[in-house]
């Protein structure tokens, strides 16, 4: 699913909060290998900002992390985060391709929470109602016209060439579903101000949402129950994490109150998921981001939510050498909606 449809060959790029991330893979028989890759950090005030010298300090980050990678195209696809885009799955009537197309230009104003003039609109066919007869599951997605012209000025002033953008959370599913998997499952990807989340059945998503807390969120708790500076309670974050046995639990204890909220919000996916679809239990969690770097995140959530959670791969199918193994190492669980974003080429 693409806001623009694309072709050829080109780059995945994931501006995100805190880096930049640009994956170039190739696809063959066999699966995918990494064909180029660059990963340039970046200060998440400039990222957060619409100011023009804000931009300009962006876009040189971007520069420098396609310089880094090798990479030669100027096509690229682009991630839209999902705090600037809404997506969700509805249901319409049975109908052919050619007839859900022209009733869906009526229809989707009555979904997305925008003006249809002001919005960019996409959509996709996942096939039979898993819950109403007669009815096919849509999966709708749009994002603001001001938004998505800017984030496309932005990239193209470099020289490059837009030829996609695709919502973060539906990238993300793409890298890190196995194709013909049972059950539902639900996908976490936590960034540095936000969480993504998608419950997947089907090899399809069938939820899709946002929850405001990520790493910046513990942070300032340990800040604040810890009184320690914003950068020790990063680093004890991701040394210690949620062990109990670790600096004497104190850690864990700081971040009680923000990730019991968390977990609250994640079992409320949950139940509504399982309430739509009375037939289908999520049967587990998929963590990636820094839900896989902070220690015993894992454990934490299984208890919380009742559900298995275990650390998802976004690299699972790649092929890459040793070397990209150990210089990616640290930051590897980033790259979900990048390589997502990569692995379109298989579609369109």
């Amino acid at each position: 699913m693409g806001i623009i449809k694309g072709v050829g060959d080109f780059f995945a790029l994931d501006i995100g909060t805190n880096a930049i991330r640009v994956v170039q893979l190739k696809s063959s028989a066999n699966g995918w290998s990494l064909e180029h890759y660059g990963y340039a950090p970046v200060d998440s005030r400039l990222t957060g900002s619409d100011s023009e010298e804000a931009r300009r300090r962006v876009a040189e980050v971007i520069m420098t992390a396609v310089g880094q990678s090798g990479i030669k195209t100027k096509n690229v696809v682009i991630g839209l985060p999902s705090s600037k885009t809404f997506t969700t799955v509805i249901d319409v009537p049975m109908t052919n391709v050619e007839e859900l197309r022209a009733t869906m230009k009526y229809q989707v104003d009555q979904y997305i929470p925008m003006a249809v003039d002001d919005a960019k609109v996409d959509w996709a066919l996942l096939g039979n109602s898993l819950h109403a007869q007669n009815q096919q599951e849509v999966l709708l997605s749009s994002v603001a016209k001001t938004y998505s012209e800017e984030r496309l000025e932005l990239v193209e002033s470099l020289g490059l060439n837009v030829i996609a953008a695709e919502p973060d959370p539906i990238a993300m599913v793409r890298a890190l579903t196995v194709p013909g998997s049972k059950g539902a499952v639900l996908q976490l990807d936590m960034g540095e101000n936000s969480t993504d989340i998608a419950i997947v059945y089907g090899d399809a998503p069938r939820l899709i949402r946002t929850i405001p807390t990520g790493l910046s969120s513990m942070v300032k708790a340990t800040v604040t129950n810890l009184s320690v500076q914003e950068d020790q309670a990063r680093q004890f974050i991701l040394k210690f994490g949620l062990a109990p046995d670790r600096l004497e639990g104190q850690v864990l204890r700081a971040l009680e109150n923000t990730l019991d909220a968390f977990s609250a919000e994640v079992t409320k996916s949950i139940k509504f998921f399982e309430t739509r679809y009375p037939s289908v239990a999520v049967e587990g969690c998929l963590l990636t981001g820094f839900a896989s770097a902070v220690p015993q995140f894992d454990s934490f959530l299984t208890a919380k939510v009742g559900k298995p959670s275990r650390l998802a791969n976004p690299w699972q199918g790649v092929q890459l050498s040793e070397n990209d193994q150990r210089q990616l190492a640290s930051v590897a669980t980033e790259f979900a909606t990048v390589i997502g974003l990569a692995k379109r080429s298989a579609e369109r």
